[in-house]
């Protein structure tokens, strides 16, 4: 068993047992790990984590595996075995935190659920990361960030209203809903058991934990409105907040900026400066038409400079105008640096490699 990792951070202390693969629950432990938990992740060398095999890779060594699983002590246990679940279990009296995420009952047909975590430390916490969550019709169904999405009601939501919904370019239900979720729910759970001496089973649903995401949107439906995508205020359905073409180009793909000017002071100003008076109307089209109109002439004029000189504009008239980086741009987005969002790595086989920073900081 590995020894205590001494660690700093406002997690020291803490010990998590990580039987998690994939995405959303290595992100989340990892999460933990870089706020001073000690993770121990524990891989069944008959089935190890399926991102091993993910490329692409640095010297043998999976990139993705090496960005889920910062700051771990690794530890290969068969724990389908007799022998491996009673040296888990031994583990188990040691640690805080089991997080994992198989369907519903598989933990606890091979003896080491819950229950039988609780009989050897009663102050055990067990958070189960799933797509269903543990009750339900779906709860044993198979499933990936997409299918969660599209059940929740995200998915409906993003795109144009003319065309299909749009694939995002990142695991919202993954990441926002599974490994986000997996830190809130250990921490409330540790939270309740400084009250109450005791451990409790936390039921984490990507498809649950991704429906706050809904908060504007299903406000607009509660007040008796029919929201449709590409059209509602903060999606597409104000020409003030969008993402707009620039004159600027880089290796032949153009280059965009955001629009933030949603109150009516920042899109006031904006139109004073471009000498653009009538435009203050644009702020609320009426129909799907105007909408269009009005956003095909709020780029042509975007079209008549780069992304360098409107983000420029943008910050020396405090107009809300942002670039859209490219991954290639996150390393020199003085920002992004200067929050240390992008950081270099160091692994003893994969070698030197950059990858995503901790979000939380904790100021002295």
């Amino acid at each position: 068993m590995p020894a205590p990792k001494p660690a700093p951070g406002p997690l020291a202390g803490l010990r998590i047992l990580d039987l998690t693969r994939l995405l959303p629950g290595p992100l989340g432990t990892m999460f933990m790990a870089d706020m001073g938990a000690e993770v121990i992740k524990i891989e069944n060398p008959e089935s190890p984590d399926y991102v091993r095999m993910f490329p692409p890779h640095l010297n043998g060594e999976s990139v993705h595996y090496l960005m889920y699983n910062r700051g771990k002590q690794l530890l290969s246990l068969n724990y389908q075995t007799d022998e491996g679940r009673a040296e888990f279990l031994e583990i188990v009296k040691t640690a805080d935190v089991v997080v994992e995420q198989f369907r519903p009952g598989f933990l606890n047909r091979l003896g080491i659920g819950y229950e039988a975590a609780r009989q050897v430390n009663p102050r055990i916490i067990y958070v189960s990361v799933t797509g269903y969550g543990q009750i339900g019709p779906y709860a044993h169904l198979a499933g990936h960030d997409l299918n969660y999405l599209g059940i929740a009601g995200v998915l409906g939501l993003t795109g144009n209203p003319t065309e299909a919904p749009t694939v995002r370019g990142v695991q919202l239900a993954d990441i926002a809903g599974g490994s986000y979720g997996c830190v809130m729910a250990t921490l409330a759970a540790l939270y309740a058991r400084e009250r109450t001496g005791e451990g409790q089973h936390v039921d984490v649903s990507m498809t649950d934990a991704v429906m706050p995401l809904l908060t504007v949107a299903y406000g607009l439906f509660a007040g008796g409105m029919t929201p449709v995508r590409g059209e509602m205020p903060l999606s597409g359905g104000q020409p003030n907040y969008g993402v707009y073409q620039t004159k600027e180009e880089l290796k032949g793909r153009p280059r965009y900026v955001v629009l933030g000017t949603l109150e009516p002071k920042f899109w006031q100003k904006f139109c004073a400066l471009v000498q653009k008076p009538d435009w203050l109307k644009f702020i609320l089209p009426q129909n799907p038409d105007q909408l269009a109109a009005y956003k095909a002439q709020i780029q042509t004029l975007f079209l008549q400079r780069t992304q360098t000189d409107w983000v420029a504009f943008g910050t020396e008239n405090d107009l809300l105008i942002t670039p859209v980086n490219d991954l290639a741009d996150l390393q020199h987005d003085p920002h992004l640096v200067a929050r240390h969002m992008i950081q270099h790595e160091q692994h003893p086989v994969a070698g030197n490699y950059t990858s995503v920073g901790v979000p939380l900081k904790f100021l002295p």
